[in-house]
């Protein structure tokens, strides 16, 4: 099944999604209408029962070169807040809905398009891919990008990106948990469906409770990260597809996960 939006191509084909950022021409930068499309269609995919994986890539040479700068120019406080807001909206949907994101880097990915990597749920990149998050250069901090590159790198090196806007590799990227892994670019798309497959043999309920619960936790302290997850799991554990898991587990069977 096919869909088509202004700024961004969806190829849908049950179990898994594609999700391409079709600008080529402008380094698939980010604009207002194309973040207006990403939110419509991830919106969508979240509501999908057929849909277990999603994998945005860009068209060309480009990853994202982050926000269009040609948008940006002369605006009042109120305009550049409803572009942060759009922004941020669609950053926070990649990690709301119950469907695990990868990103997969073939190229550049600067500022906001640095955010979109670190703001999906798993990335893989191609060893020519590079990542920056360059706004100090052209005195706009990459205030936003910020959010979610710190909580994907930590401080240290999140503080280095964002004060230098120097450039990272693809190797860099991956030992600094920007990335999961780094293949050759002709092994690209083979290793990103690959991994889009595996989490598709999953229960649906099963990847969006852990999904959820994972975000949930993961800025608690300890005790309250527990306390939350031993509900979490215990409720999980009462749901149809754990009992049939752990049966097809013991009778050495595959599951027949009924999403419920």
């Amino acid at each position: 099944m096919e869909h088509t939006f202004e700024n961004i191509l969806v190829q849908s084909d049950a179990p898994i999604a594609i999700v391409t950022l079709n600008r080529p021409e402008r380094r698939n930068a980010l604009s207002t209408e194309m973040m207006r499309d990403l939110i419509r269609c991830l919106g969508s995919i979240g509501e999908s029962k057929e849909i277990k994986a999603v994998i945005i890539n860009g068209a060309g040479s480009a990853f994202s070169a982050g926000h269009d700068l040609s948008e940006m120019r002369g605006r009042d406080v109120s305009e550049y807040r409803r572009i942060f807001d759009l922004c941020t909206r669609m950053m926070t949907l990649i990690q709301e809905i119950s469907q695990p994101v990868i990103a997969e880097v073939a190229g550049m990915a600067t500022a906001a398009g640095c955010q979109l990597v670190a703001s999906c749920d798993l990335a893989i990149a191609s060893e020519e891919a590079r990542f920056a998050t360059p706004g100090v250069r052209i005195g706009l901090f990459c205030s936003t990008p910020m959010v979610a590159l710190s909580r994907a790198i930590g401080r240290k090196r999140a503080l280095e990106m964002l004060v230098t806007g120097t450039p990272i590799d693809s190797a860099v990227a991956a030992d600094w948990g920007l990335v999961n892994r780094v293949v050759p670019a002709a092994r690209l798309r083979e290793e990103t469906m690959s991994l889009a497959r595996k989490i598709a043999e999953a229960s649906t309920l099963t990847m969006s409770v852990g999904k959820q619960a994972f975000y949930a936790q993961i800025d608690m302290d300890q005790p309250k990260a527990y306390a939350y997850a031993k509900e979490v799991m215990s409720l999980n554990a009462m749901a149809a597809d754990a009992q049939e898991g752990m049966c097809a587990f013991l009778e050495k069977r595959s599951p027949n996960w009924k999403g419920r």
